[in-house]
């Protein structure tokens, strides 16, 4: 089975090819073996990937994963649960990843937006993270304020309701 994973707007295609004794993966159509998967108590882990050791964290999502590495934040999802989640309408809402806190509202009731663009920047466990419209449309509700903390999965914001014809 092909994987699409979005990251940062880019999507790359994903296969596993073993898991033992190592997990390879086709990314692309290149070749990656990783090693060593080691996670420690405060939520970083640690891997090696084509002999070359690689320190990150990383929180799920719904759809995804937010991964921190190298000091920058990247929200990977699954581009093949989002078509489908799109497909069968269900893609109306802007959810928390993981519990946090607001730390700037973007857009405003009423306003359009497009799909990958910014709504709300949270913050969980230093790490600032950017969630985006998952489609085309028009901002119904802001339920989160600037400093507010959130639960996961709670709605941040909402979309209306696609025009139908």
């Amino acid at each position: 089975m092909v994987l699409k994973l979005d990251l940062g707007g880019s999507v790359h295609h994903v296969t596993i090819l073993a898991r033992r004794p190592h997990l390879v993966l086709s990314v692309d159509g290149r070749r990656h073996v990783v090693q060593d998967l080691d996670e420690a108590s405060d939520g970083r882990r640690q891997l090696t990937l084509d002999g070359k050791l690689i320190a990150f964290a990383r929180a799920g999502s719904a759809d995804g994963a937010i991964v921190r590495l190298d000091g920058r934040s990247f929200a990977l999802h699954r581009r093949d649960a989002a078509e489908a989640s799109a497909a069968g309408g269900g893609a109306n809402v802007v959810r928390a990843p993981m519990p946090g806190t607001v730390v700037m509202v973007h857009k405003r009731v009423g306003d359009k937006v497009q799909r990958g663009e910014t709504v709300v920047t949270i913050e969980s466990m230093k790490l600032q993270m950017k969630l985006d419209a998952p489609r085309d449309g028009e901002i119904a509700e802001i339920a989160a304020h600037e400093g507010e903390g959130f639960d996961k999965d709670a709605v941040l914001a909402r979309l209306a309701a696609p025009a139908e014809g």
